[in-house]
């Protein structure tokens, strides 16, 4: 028997099952990271948890494995190619710590793929890139003084 401390289900809206996201792009930020032995028990990942920041499908997870220890040189490869796709997302170059990549706002490519155990669709996060700004163009700083634009 488990104390539930007085939980009222008339308080809480309840959980809804969740279908995998559509494939898209989304502004995303790392609000998880985590190093965990490979199944088989020959290397370790970096598990990534992406939340979602905006739109409909706001606060949703989605996350995504980096084999950065394996025995298979081009698993590693791949992984650490992605590690640093997502470090120069979210402009941390030299991280020490996966946390440094924590809450920075990036762009992650989200494609369906069928799962090989029960062959249900599931999300895989295939593309990081730098999030962009309203326009999809780099902002300009705004002018500091008087001289107009054509000859700054």
């Amino acid at each position: 028997m488990a104390n539930l401390n007085g939980f009222n289900a008339h308080e809480v809206e309840p959980s809804t099952s969740f279908e995998p996201l559509p494939a898209a792009k989304y502004l995303a930020a790392i609000t998880g990271t985590e190093m965990k032995p490979t199944k088989d028990g020959t290397g370790s990942y970096l598990n990534l948890e992406f939340t979602i920041l905006e739109g409909q499908f706001k606060d949703r997870k989605v996350w995504d494995r980096l084999c950065l220890n394996h025995p298979n040189a081009q698993t590693v490869k791949i992984a650490r190619g992605n590690l640093s796709a997502v470090c120069r997302a979210v402009g941390v170059m030299q991280p020490r710590d996966s946390v440094e990549l924590h809450n920075i706002p990036l762009l992650i490519t989200v494609k369906l793929k069928k799962r090989e155990d029960n062959g249900e669709l599931a999300n895989e996060v295939k593309g990081y890139a730098k999030k962009e700004t309203a326009a999809g163009k780099p902002q300009q700083a705004a002018p500091t003084d008087n001289t107009p634009p054509w000859k700054r």
